[in-house]
Parts: structure tokens; C-alpha cells; sequence
């Protein structure tokens, strides 16, 4: 089997993964991932599509990452491997999709409109 290459993103993060067949091996920008994301919760983000599909050690993924913070890197990563094993077996479909693992979150930073303090805050209103 060659590697699966599937694209997560989420807010302005951009995850490019590289899944293949191998012993549970998973590098993020060259580092393992316990080393790149350091707190429990964005670790278990990593690997909840594997616990979930039970392949915990069947593949190695190679991901690099771009743009945001650690938490929408770590969720868009989460979002391409569970692309990529839905594109390996589609039974797995079943398992990711009512965890909501298949959902691209659209949920964006609302942009600073002219006039404005900040997206929706205003300068403060005197009426004399």
C-alpha cells in the first residue's frame, strides 16, 4: 500500500497528512507528536480517529502542519486522518461520522469592519 495523502484544515490552520502502513509511528513537522503537542487533550485529538477505527498500531502518519494555534492545527490533523481512513476502508465511516470527526468546522475569526473598535465592538456613542 502507498501512502494516502489527504488535506485538513480548520480556522486558518492547513494539515497535510501522509498515511501508510506501519507500526503506530506519528511525526508532526519532523517532531513526535508528544513533543509537539504537549498537553494530553491535543494528544488524545491526534489519536482519537485511530482509537476509534481500533488501527492504533497499524499505521505511521507523517503530517506537516501551517497557520493558526496548536488547537486548530491539532483539529485539523484530526479531520485529515479521518479523511484518510475513511479513504482506506469506508466502513470506518460509520464509527467517525456520529462522532462528528468527518465535519469541517467552518467557524472563522469574523473580520474588523472600518468605524469599529473591533469585529462587532463600537467607539462608545455620546448623544450630547
Amino acid at each position: 500500500m502507498e501512502a494516502i495523502h489527504t488535506i485538513g484544515r480548520r480556522k486558518k490552520s492547513v494539515a497535510r497528512i501522509f498515511l501508510s502502513k506501519g507500526k503506530g509511528n506519528v511525526i508532526i513537522n519532523k517532531k513526535k507528536y508528544t513533543d509537539y503537542f504537549t498537553t494530553a487533550p491535543l494528544q488524545y485529538k491526534i489519536i482519537q480517529p485511530f482509537s476509534l477505527t481500533n488501527t492504533k498500531d497499524s499505521f505511521d502518519l507523517k503530517a506537516t502542519v501551517k497557520g493558526g494555534g496548536i488547537t486548530g492545527q491539532a483539529e485539523a490533523i484530526r479531520l485529515a486522518i479521518s479523511r484518510a481512513l475513511c479513504k482506506i476502508d469506508t466502513e470506518n465511516r460509520s464509527v467517525l461520522k456520529p462522532q462528528g470527526l468527518l465535519t469541517r468546522d467552518p467557524r472563522m475569526v469574523e473580520r474588523k469592519k472600518y468605524g469599529q473598535k473591533k469585529a462587532r465592538k463600537k467607539f462608545q456613542f455620546s448623544k450630547r
